[in-house]
C-alpha cells in the first residue's frame, strides 16, 4: 500500500490504496515514518504523492475508531518529514483530508491538481489535531485561516488553498510529475551539504 521508488537521490513515495481513497492504516503510517527516517542520510529530494484521484482521506475509518486517530505515529511521521535535510515536496494528486494533512504540512513545498479539496474535520469528529499541525498550518495561512479550517470546518478548493498560501502551485494533473521533477532538478545536482545548508538558513 506504500510504493517507494528511488531514482538516485530522488525518493518518490506513493500512497497506493486508491480503492479506499488512500486512507491510512497504522501499518502504512509506520512504513511511511520509517521511510522518511531512512531517507535522512540518502535523499536530496523526497516526494510524497498518491495513486488515483485522492491524495489521502486521512485515517482508515475502522482503525480510527480503534484508536488510530490519536496514535503518536502521526506525529512521528510529520516530525520525520520535517527533519529531513533535503527538499521535501507534497505532490497532491487529489483531496487532502484529516490526519493526512500532517505529512503535507511538514513538507517544504506543496503542489496540487485543480480538483483537490482540503479539509481537516477534527472539530466535528471530536478529536484534537496532531500537535504540530496547527502551528504549521498557521505558519502557512495565518492564525485566523487556520481556525477557519480546524474550528469552522471550512473545506477549501484548490484555488482557495493557493490564495491562502496552503499550496505553492495548482497544476494540471497530467503535468504534476513533470513539475515536481523540475522543482527537484537543482537540488539533485547539488552536494547534500549545500542542500541541507540552504534549508537550515531558510528555517
Amino acid at each position: 500500500m506504500i510504493e517507494i521508488s528511488r531514482e538516485g537521490s530522488l525518493w518518490r513515495v506513493t500512497l497506493s490504496r486508491p480503492d479506499k481513497a488512500n486512507s491510512l492504516t497504522r501499518a502504512m503510517l509506520h512504513e511511511l515514518a520509517q521511510t522518511a527516517e531512512t531517507a535522512s542520510g540518502e535523499a536530496k529530494a523526497f516526494v510524497l504523492t498518491g495513486r488515483g484521484k485522492v491524495f489521502s482521506a486521512g485515517a482508515d475509518l475502522d482503525e480510527a475508531r480503534a484508536g488510530l486517530a490519536t496514535d503518536p505515529v502521526w506525529e512521528r511521521l510529520s516530525g520525520a518529514i520535517a527533519a529531513l535535510p533535503c527538499l521535501t515536496v507534497a505532490a497532491l494528486n487529489g483531496t487532502l483530508a484529516g490526519g493526512a494533512f500532517g505529512m503535507a504540512l511538514a513538507c517544504d513545498l506543496r503542489l496540487c491538481v485543480p480538483e483537490a479539496k482540503f479539509f481537516y474535520p477534527v472539530m466535528k469528529l471530536g478529536f484534537l489535531p496532531q500537535p504540530s499541525d496547527p502551528g504549521r498550518l498557521a505558519a502557512l495561512v495565518g492564525p485566523s485561516r487556520a481556525k477557519l479550517v480546524l474550528m469552522a470546518g471550512r473545506k477549501l478548493t484548490a484555488d482557495q488553498a493557493m490564495q491562502f498560501g496552503l499550496v505553492d502551485a495548482v497544476v494540471p494533473r497530467e503535468t504534476l510529475d513533470a513539475q515536481v521533477d523540475e522543482l527537484c532538478a537543482d537540488v539533485l545536482g547539488a552536494v547534500p551539504g549545500h542542500v541541507a545548508g540552504i534549508k537550515r538558513l531558510v528555517g
